[in-house]
């Protein structure tokens, strides 16, 4: 029996892709494409290769990398808002750009940043950046965070987007193996559907804006 959509639960997934490293399979339902999951790497594992990453505060081309997603995200909410940064790394750097600019931002990561102290609270804003690709129960942890945001609010994500099969097989972003799942624009309309959002904006390749509605 092979597995659901990690996203939208449904059984109707077929063959995707397959190399060396793994086999993938595309959701019929959401478009979404996802690693087989008896290949995704248990916690241990994908903490050591996070690990191997050398992002720092200093780093300008990561600190250049993240500021892409600051002045489609100010457009929306304006400091002092509270903002959320969810899988922020060792390095939080996107926080500290948007401190900086005067909102106040709470950091939550499950391996660098566990204190859940940070999921008790309603946001203006929450950003999670190169982060629902990692995630192996992406419906269950973006319904969370929904919940988390205040009416009104933005979810806003940074993720390369899947395009078609052709694209896929020479595409780098899937040979992360802590890269699990793959949005098509699709699931981004099925999931705003699934919370109800007000607003779906796409900005570029990789960010995507969703609402909460007001009331």
């Amino acid at each position: 029996m092979t597995e659901p959509c990690p996203l939208c639960q449904s059984p109707d997934c077929h063959a995707f892709f397959a190399d060396k490293q793994r086999a993938y399979r595309q959701c019929r339902q959401c478009q979404l494409v996802f690693a087989e999951p008896a290949s995704w790497p248990n916690a241990r594992d994908e903490k050591a290769l996070y690990d191997l990453h050398e992002n720092s505060l200093e780093d300008k081309g990561y600190n250049r990398f993240l500021a892409r997603i600051v002045d489609p995200l100010t457009d929306r909410v304006s400091p002092p808002a509270q903002l959320l940064d969810f899988g922020c790394g060792p390095a939080p750097a996107l926080a500290n750009q948007l401190r900086q600019l005067g909102f106040e931002v709470s950091l939550y990561d499950s391996f660098y940043y566990p204190e859940t102290q940070a999921l008790q609270h309603s946001y203006d804003a929450i950003v999670a950046t190169e982060v629902i690709e990692h995630l192996h129960q992406p419906r269950i942890e973006l319904e969370r965070l929904w919940a988390h945001l205040q009416p009104g609010g933005w979810l806003a994500l940074m993720t390369q987007r899947v395009i078609d099969a052709k694209a896929f097989k020479t595409w780098q972003y899937k040979n992360d193996p802590t890269h699990v799942c793959f949005f098509h624009e699709r699931s981004f309309h099925w999931l705003a559907g699934q919370l109800n959002a007000s607003q779906l904006n796409f900005e570029g390749r990789d960010m995507v804006f969703l609402q909460k509605p007001e009331n």
